[in-house]
């Protein structure tokens, strides 16, 4: 049997001894409110048309109950705690009324609103692959992302672009309610950006030059998000990995291949070219010394030559006979030396007469 219906030894219910009672006194009232008040008429006690015993005190206590709840309702909802790297965004009525920084803030109860967003931590997403598990040796998944990753370069080749772009909130305001999806946004963005880069670049220049594809695509990213007041500050574009199709691999290393053999050779030949061409030049300008130098050789011989031949001539015309017989002797002083054999030739002989070569004979 219930408690209510329990009397004590003088005739009067027994009150509520522990919260638990109070509640269930509370639920057991509000059934008999919906209920009629009783199995009696009127709700008095059976048969007497009086109010039943004990049913006033009791509403008050319901009352004072509902008082209480409500009270630590408002006072629960009159503050709140903002933890660090996160705003609030306080709302009044669904106008924005201030921005609540780290700490504990108080707001209206029942009257203001209040949205957190972290501002701290920075979001990431990927395109043209899937981060499967995240830890020292990540595993990703790059299946069933060909959509994302497939792009059109300058001239009319397939590439393969696999990237992440990474973004903080800067203003929580225009991050809430500038644009209805942010994240969504972001990715449109990016992937925009991103195909009409690639799209003015050729297929060569996309694959060698990573870091200036991400810094243009940053950029343009930021100035888009910007334009449309989303309150995201972009972080960082990472280009992944940038292939050609697996369909057209195996040909593109066989082009790889060839042009990596081009260029070998090509510097070889640079390299032959630059040993090469200087050395010759070096020899051209020797010969072209050696000449000027001969040049001036002969020049100052011939006019040592002539001027000597001048001097000559004054003398012979001075001593004709001995200018002549000096001029004889110094002749075969110069040129007997050079002649290895000499021959006597005698009128009187028939045959030439051999001189004995003794010099010959002294050296051997």
């Amino acid at each position: 049997m219930a408690w209510e219906d329990e009397q004590n030894p003088w005739g009067k219910k027994k009150g509520p001894q522990t919260p638990e009672e109070l509640i269930a006194m509370l639920i057991q009232k509000i059934k008999e409110a919906f209920a009629g008040g009783g199995s009696g008429s009127g709700g008095g006690e059976a048969g007497t048309g009086r109010p039943a015993s004990g049913s006033g005190p009791g509403l008050g206590k319901i009352a004072m109950v509902i008082i209480v709840i409500l009270l630590i309702s408002v006072a629960n909802s009159a503050y709140f705690t903002i933890k660090p790297g996160e705003q609030g965004v306080v709302l009044r009525f669904g106008k924005t009324l201030k921005i609540a920084e780290p700490g504990l803030n108080f707001k209206v109860p029942m009257v203001d609103q209040v949205i957190k967003v972290d501002v701290k931590n920075v979001n990431k997403e990927e395109f043209g692959f899937r981060t499967i598990r995240a830890a020292q040796r990540s595993q990703y998944d790059n299946r069933g992302f060909d959509e994302e990753s497939l792009m059109l370069t300058g001239d009319k080749n397939v590439i393969d672009v696999e990237w992440i772009v990474q973004y903080k909130i800067k203003d929580p305001v225009a991050y809430l309610f500038k644009v209805g999806d942010a994240r969504q946004a972001v990715r449109d963005v990016s992937e925009t950006s991103i195909r009409r880069i690639i799209g003015n670049m050729d297929f060569d220049f996309v694959l060698g030059n990573r870091d200036v594809l991400a810094a243009t695509s940053a950029r343009n990213m930021q100035k888009e998000l910007d334009r449309y007041e989303s309150g995201i500050d972009i972080v960082k574009v990472q280009l992944q990995d940038v292939n050609p199709p697996e369909a057209v691999k195996p040909a593109f290393n066989e082009v790889n291949e060839a042009d990596q053999d081009m260029k070998r050779l090509v510097n070889e030949a640079e390299e032959h070219y630059n040993r090469e061409i200087p050395k010759a030049r070096g020899q051209a300008k020797q010969v072209l010394e050696e000449s000027h130098g001969y040049a001036v050789e002969r020049i100052n011989r011939a006019e040592g030559e002539t001027a000597r031949f001048k001097s000559i001539l004054i003398e012979y015309a001075r001593a004709r006979e001995v200018t002549r017989k000096r001029m004889y002797l110094e002749t075969m002083q110069e040129v007997l030396p050079r002649v290895e054999d000499i021959y006597l030739v005698d009128k009187g002989q028939k045959s030439i007469l051999p001189l004995l070569n003794l010099n010959k004979a002294i050296n051997k």
